[in-house]
């Protein structure tokens, strides 16, 4: 009876732990608040010089910022461990939207690659979609074979799958997606407890292949020349880079102001989308951007609090995968504005310009409130 009486105690005490991570929320809307501020400023002139509508590029943004946040609620709403049942289903269908963005007539072609699909109300980038069915199946994959994540054959299957979307993903083309894809892979691997000898074998065939693949195709040699001396082709290769370190140059400490940025005036390519950040530098100078890299921190670090308290190794790989998906394509993003690494097109979560990168995140950030909402954070201080 009193074994009773205590177990129930326990049990409300555990169910009053569980919350919705207020502060994770707060700075996921207000990156996209901000996200839709910067896209405006960084695509108005674009906007009203290509389309006749200076908000052309806000208004979508706005769309996929409206849709990012239904889809976290949705996502929130739902028990994440159903998602156990449903990983086939979800990498399936990853895979398949990869496959299809390959059929000519099916994927949209832009700039020379085929990354997208349209669905007419929205073009979506199959990738985006792909990286985050990726976190859950090998979360899924690990909570299940955790024991097994010691040794190579338990990791094989984890690694086909990853092999798969990476391949799918290189012939679009997009190697910077495929980058990150291959750095998340790595991640959650040791994540699930692969020894280093093991990431140190898989390394070394991975940076050979990395190698290969820039040297079989002209155009990946040709920036990373222009990495390595920009100023060689000003005009050509370099020009991107160049542009991006006199927008970040101009800013100085706090920046040109807000809406005043001159590079978005058709000189940066890209502005409010994969470069971005060079106008965040440009307008906000260098205080903003240490503002918008202490945001992500921060909800890295909300990410990480989720997976501590997580009630079990399903919720706990969910959001650690999350954090570590976002904190890889954050760091790829800002290393290639800042010149720290070859140029390479990939968005600034939840800021750059691209509803499927919006809603997709977004969905991430509702699946680990949804761990939150089931956490139990009681249990620690009874043990």
């Amino acid at each position: 009876m009193l074994l009773s009486v205590k177990s129930r105690n326990f049990s409300a005490r555990t169910d009053r732990s569980a919350r919705f991570d207020l502060p994770l929320a707060f700075v996921t809307v207000g990156l996209l608040l901000f996200g839709v501020l910067m896209v405006y400023s960084a695509s108005s002139y674009n906007g009203e010089l290509n389309y006749g509508n200076e908000f052309f590029f806000a208004y979508k943004q706005i769309f996929g910022a409206i849709s990012g946040i239904i889809a976290m609620t949705a996502m929130t709403m739902l028990d994440y461990r159903k998602l156990i049942k449903a990983r086939w289903v979800i990498i399936g269908v990853s895979i398949l939207l990869l496959a299809l963005v390959l059929i000519p007539g099916v994927g949209v072609e832009n700039y020379g690659a085929r990354r997208w699909l349209n669905f007419g109300i929205i073009t979506l980038q199959s990738s985006e979609v792909a990286k985050v069915g990726y976190v859950i199946f090998a979360a899924a994959y690990m909570s299940k074979n955790y024991k097994k994540m010691t040794t190579i054959k338990g990791i094989l299957p984890l690694i086909a799958v990853g092999g798969i979307i990476c391949v799918l993903i290189m012939l679009e083309p997009n190697m910077s997606v495929t980058m990150c894809v291959a750095l998340l892979m790595l991640t959650l691997f040791v994540m699930g407890g692969m020894p280093i000898k093991y990431l140190v074998a898989i390394l070394v065939p991975l940076a050979v292949g990395v190698v290969l693949l820039i040297l079989i195709e002209p155009y990946r040699l040709a920036r990373l020349m222009a990495f390595l001396d920009p100023w060689s082709s000003p005009l050509e290769e370099g020009y991107q880079l160049l542009q991006s370190f006199y927008a970040i140059g101009s800013g100085g400490f706090f920046g040109v102001g807000l809406f005043n940025s001159r590079q978005k005036y058709l000189f940066l390519p890209f502005a409010e989308s994969d470069f971005i950040f060079s106008v965040i530098g440009e307008e906000l100078g260098y205080f903003g951007c240490v503002c918008v890299i202490l945001a992500f921190c921060f909800m890295i670090y909300r990410l990480v609090i989720i997976s501590m308290n997580a009630p079990d190794r399903f919720g706990s790989y969910l959001a650690s995968g999350m954090a570590a998906l976002i904190g890889i394509q954050v760091l790829i993003n800002i290393a290639v504005v800042t010149g720290s690494i070859p140029p390479t097109g990939i968005p600034l979560p939840f800021v750059s310009a691209g509803s499927s990168s919006l809603m997709v995140f977004c969905a991430g950030i509702g699946i680990c409130q949804s761990v939150s909402l089931r956490s139990h954070a009681s249990i620690r201080a009874l043990l």
